[in-house]
């Protein structure tokens, strides 16, 4: 029970006594047991690395060395995750924790324990600064970053090579060697996964490289901004215009299916994260990653994704919540989970480690993206419901019958609608 803590626990264990404080904490045994529930997702691709295997191991350590807490795992597809959180909290039922996608319609509503009154000072302070600040709702930290990755740009070296190419520092360079790939019959010149998969993840990442985003300012929404509606125009004319992003047109091919292809040989440049690179050398796929390409250059941002461990109020279990947090949080644990799936640590000093072991030495281009990079507005409680509309909607941008600034005008416009809703 040595944790140092900001919140007011450490002055209700001195009024109420440390034996009540220890009963409370469920580890003097009997009727003061606790159970902790957990909802996490699964970051596995097959029964031999899925996600439960991580947590029962953990816990199994965990509950070794405090035996009046148990803490029981559930654990859901990618797919499913946030919506049966959902149902459990608009029952009434919410679990202790939930690594999910998205929290900040949970602390609006005041569902959360803020950060900072559960975990120990010093697990807060590990926090990469960078999504410790993603993780903030009006200044405040409710999510904790569980995981991250950044995106680099893949290239297939083999195809590369066959057509003379050097891989591309800007966007001008991208389109010619687009353009050079399917003169040698490249299927796919450069995959723009555009479908409703994840398509506000490569819809960002060209933002960004355009000197855009989805918030230029830090009050409101700006996605019919100038800059990116010029990174559409060019999107539009100069790729898919052109005819150098494949037989799928780019509003019905999802991210899942362009790394198929990538790993297929199929395709000559996609923007990817640190999975696909595992995915790739199993099938033999020679590849090569360097940072986005921009207008002038490489781009001076990229896009920084971060999945969020958030913990629940209405049990009141937060001091043993707080407590189990902080041996997930442990260097030891974090790096065992990010080398297990191939993602970036979300603490500092597991950065550290991992950026000075040989081991790790394939993630370290996308840990150098990490400080520089870009999440999505995730603690706007209206993030949600504009992400499901980009990704319905965005394709039709680069249609040929697409008109990007109307598109982006119309998504501005629903943005607008919901953060107003929203009270933001």
């Amino acid at each position: 029970m040595q944790r140092a803590r900001k919140s007011g626990t450490i002055a209700a264990a001195s009024a109420l006594g440390m034996a009540a404080v220890l009963a409370g904490c469920g580890l003097t045994g009997g009727s003061d047991d606790v159970t902790l529930r957990l909802v996490a997702a699964d970051y596995g691709d097959s029964g031999a690395n899925s996600s439960k295997k991580y947590w029962d191991q953990l816990v199994k350590a965990y509950e070794k060395d405090h035996p009046g807490v148990t803490v029981d795992v559930t654990v859901y597809s990618w797919n499913d995750v946030d919506a049966k959180v959902k149902a459990m909290v608009d029952k009434g039922d919410a679990p202790d924790m939930a690594q999910i996608g998205a929290y900040a319609d949970y602390a609006a509503a005041d569902r959360l324990y803020k950060v900072g009154d559960v975990v120990s000072i010093p697990v807060e302070a590990d926090f990469v600064p960078r999504l410790a600040d993603a993780g903030k709702v009006r200044g405040v930290q409710y999510g904790m970053p569980f995981a991250s990755s950044t995106r680099l740009l893949f290239y297939n070296k083999t195809l590369f090579a066959r057509a003379g190419l050097t891989p591309p520092t800007t966007w001008a360079e991208l389109a010619t060697d687009a353009k050079a790939l399917k003169a040698k019959g490249v299927k796919y010149p450069y995959a723009l996964p555009l479908g409703p998969e994840e398509a506000q993840a490569e819809t960002l990442q060209w933002l960004l490289s355009g000197g855009g985003g989805y918030n230029q300012t830090v009050s409101s929404y700006s996605l019919d901004s100038a800059e990116n509606v010029d990174t559409f125009d060019w999107l539009k004319d100069e790729l898919v215009g052109k005819g150098l992003t494949g037989p799928v047109a780019p509003g019905k091919l999802n991210r899942a299916a362009a790394f198929s292809a990538f790993t297929a040989g199929d395709v000559g440049m996609l923007n990817g994260h640190p999975s696909l690179m595992k995915a790739a050398e199993s099938k033999g796929v020679k590849f090569g990653m360097v940072p986005m390409p921009g207008r002038d250059g490489p781009s001076k941002s990229s896009l920084g994704v971060a999945d969020w461990m958030t913990a629940f109020k209405q049990n009141g279990h937060g001091e043993q919540i707080g407590d189990f947090l902080d041996f997930v949080y442990s260097e030891k644990n974090v790096l065992a989970f990010s080398r297990e799936y191939d993602l970036l640590p979300v603490t500092t000093s597991a950065s550290l480690v991992m950026g000075a072991a040989p081991q790790d030495a394939d993630l370290q281009p996308f840990l150098e993206e990490l400080p520089l990079s870009e999440s999505y507005p995730v603690g706007r409680t209206s993030w949600a419901k504009v992400s499901a509309e980009i990704k319905k909607r965005i394709g039709r941008a680069v249609a040929a019958d697409g008109k990007p600034a109307d598109v982006l005008g119309a998504l501005q416009t629903t943005a607008t609608t919901e953060e107003t809703a929203a009270g933001e």
